[in-house]
C-alpha cells in the first residue's frame, strides 16, 4: 500500500515549519525541499505514509544534527496535561462511566499531533468528545474484551496524549498490560523517555517496538516486541500512525481508537474528518471486518 497524493502536500507543510524552526539556510531548504519530492516519487508506491514520514525525518535530523527536533514542545504537551490529571481523573472517578470517559478523554488527547496540526484546541476537543456519539463505536465490545483477556497490548501514540492514556490505563486495571512506544525520537511521538517521564513506568511495563517510524510497522519491529504482539488477547492501537501501520492486519483482536485528523482516513473509515472511532475492524480498505486467522507475525 502506497501514501495518498494528498499526504504530500501534508509533508510539505510539516516540514516548512519544521526548517523554520532549525533555521535552515536557504540553499538546505532548498536542498531538502528537493529531498521530500525526490524520495516521494521514488518510494509512494512502495512506502506507506508513516515510512516516508520516518525517512523524511531521518534525512532532516541527519541534516540538521538535531536528533529530537520536537523535544521541547514534547515536553511542553506532557507538562500541560500533567498539570489537569488530577482534575481530570476526578472527572473519570465520579462519572457515571468511568470507563467511557476515560476513553473519550484518552481519544480527546490524540489531538496533540505536530505531524498533522500544532494550534489544536484542546479544551474544544475534550468538550465536544464527552458530548458526541462516536462516528464508529465498538467500545462496549473493547470494554467485553477486556474484561475477558489474559493479557493486554496497549500501542501508544503522541506525548500529551500519554498523560489521558495513563488516565484510562489505571481505569481499565488489568493486571498484565503492557505499554509500547517508539525506538527512538520521531515527531513528537512516545518514547520510553517520554512515558518514563509521565510515569507510566511506575504504572505498567513500558517496552519500545524496536523502530523509529510514527507507527507500528510490522516487518520492522523488534522479535521481542512482536512477542508481545503476538501473544497479545487485546490490541489497543491509538491515533492514525497506528493505524496507518496495521489496517491491514487481520489475524489480531485490534481496537483502533483515534481522532479522525484527515481526508484520507476518513475516507479510509467512511466517516468525516473530526470524527471519533473506536473501531474493532481492520483490512480497512475493503471495509470487512477480522477474519480468523491463526497466522502469527514473526521476525527473522
Amino acid at each position: 500500500m502506497g501514501a495518498d497524493y494528498r499526504c504530500f502536500f501534508c509533508f510539505n507543510r510539516a516540514f516548512e515549519k519544521l526548517m523554520i524552526q532549525e533555521q535552515l539556510e536557504p540553499a538546505e531548504a532548498k536542498y531538502f525541499t528537493n529531498e521530500i519530492m525526490q524520495l516521494y516519487l521514488d518510494k509512494q508506491e512502495e512506502f506507506s505514509t508513516p515510512q516516508l514520514a520516518r525517512e523524511l525525518h531521518a534525512r532532516l535530523k541527519k541534516c540538521t544534527n538535531n536528533a529530537d527536533p520536537y523535544e521541547i514542545r514534547k515536553k511542553q504537551s506532557n507538562d500541560l496535561i500533567l498539570a489537569g490529571y488530577q482534575k481530570f481523573k476526578n472527572q473519570i472517578q465520579s462519572s457515571q462511566n468511568p470507563f467511557d470517559t476515560a476513553l473519550r478523554l484518552a481519544i480527546a488527547g490524540n489531538i496533540i499531533d505536530f505531524a498533522i496540526d500544532d494550534s489544536y484546541k484542546l479544551d474544544a476537543t475534550i468538550d465536544k468528545v464527552l458530548h458526541s456519539d462516536f462516528a464508529i463505536d465498538h467500545s462496549s465490545q473493547l470494554k467485553s474484551d477486556l474484561d475477558n483477556a489474559q493479557s493486554v497490548l496497549y500501542l501508544g501514540d503522541n506525548n500529551g496524549e500519554i498523560v489521558f492514556d495513563k488516565l484510562l490505563i489505571e481505569t481499565i486495571n488489568h493486571s498484565n498490560l503492557i505499554y509500547a512506544v517508539r525506538d527512538k525520537p520521531i515527531i513528537n511521538d512516545v518514547t520510553l523517555a517520554d512515558a518514563n517521564y509521565v510515569g507510566l513506568d511506575q504504572l505498567v511495563p513500558v517496552i519500545s517496538n524496536g523502530y523509529d517510524a510514527p507507527s507500528t510497522i510490522l516487518e520492522y519491529c523488534s522479535k521481542d516486541f512482536l512477542n508481545v504482539f503476538n501473544q497479545a488477547d487485546v490490541i489497543i492501537s491509538k491515533g492514525q500512525g497506528n493505524l496507518e501501520g496495521l489496517m491491514e492486519t487481520q489475524n489480531r483482536n485490534i481496537f483502533y481508537l483515534l481522532m479522525v485528523k484527515c481526508d484520507v482516513i476518513a475516507e479510509k473509515l467512511h466517516v468525516k474528518k473530526g470524527d471519533f472511532v473506536v473501531t474493532k475492524t481492520t483490512a480497512l480498505n475493503q471495509g470487512t471486518e477480522t477474519p480468523d486467522s491463526n497466522e502469527k507475525y514473526s521476525k527473522e
